[in-house]
């Protein structure tokens, strides 16, 4: 992708960073004495019992908000401080692992990051004309549609939840939620990246 441009330095070492969030998060939740989900299947590439695609299946969603923002010219109004949704993304991160020992606090957290975003549009031009919309309806659609390509993922054996393992049956609508939250900690990094790059003055 860097060979061909379409990608630029930066924008692989973003996607390298989600790779290695989300390759930490599945080791948690395929862990012994967690067990969310299995990848039943043998393979050459496992490490610590996951395959390193699992990553790249993170690191997708990251390359895709970043090509969509570089391709459709995003602009957000009224995005909260930064600082603010760092520390969201944060804890929205810290949960999807505390939530097995403790309480599951998502929609606390979900509360709190509607409240932060209640405000924030996104302006894009696909064509020949600027559109925008919700940020947080943004969200859910992505999230949405990452729940649908579980759905096939997971009807193809590529992995399995505990209740799919004698008989295949539809994700569990609750991902819904789970894959909108991480898209906004996905977002959140990425904004936060820009951000951090236009502040920072390399000299020449």
């Amino acid at each position: 992708m860097v060979w061909t441009k379409l990608e630029t330095i930066d924008e692989f070492k973003a996607i390298c960073l989600f790779h290695i969030v989300g390759f930490v998060l599945e080791v948690c939740k395929t862990s012994s004495g967690i067990n969310s989900w299995t990848y039943p299947d043998y393979a050459y590439s496992k490490v610590l019992g996951v395959p390193l695609f699992s990553g790249f299946m993170y690191a997708a969603v990251g390359s895709y908000i970043i090509q969509a923002w570089r391709l459709f010219d995003f602009r957000v109004r009224h995005h909260p401080p930064y600082w603010m949704a760092a520390l969201i993304a944060v804890t929205i991160y810290v949960n999807f692992f505390t939530h097995h020992y403790i309480d599951d606090y998502r929609w606390y957290i979900t509360a709190c990051t509607m409240g932060l975003y209640a405000r924030a549009t996104v302006v894009f031009q696909p064509l020949d004309r600027e559109r925008t919309m919700p940020l947080l309806l943004s969200f859910l659609l992505i999230g949405f549609f990452i729940w649908l390509a579980e759905n096939i993922s997971t009807f193809f054996g590529i992995w399995k939840y505990p209740n799919q393992l004698s008989a295949w049956s539809v994700v569990h609508v609750g991902k819904w939620s789970s894959w909108s939250l991480l898209v906004i900690m996905t977002f959140t990094i990425t904004a936060n990246l820009k951000h951090i790059k236009d502040c920072i003055h390399v000299p020449r």
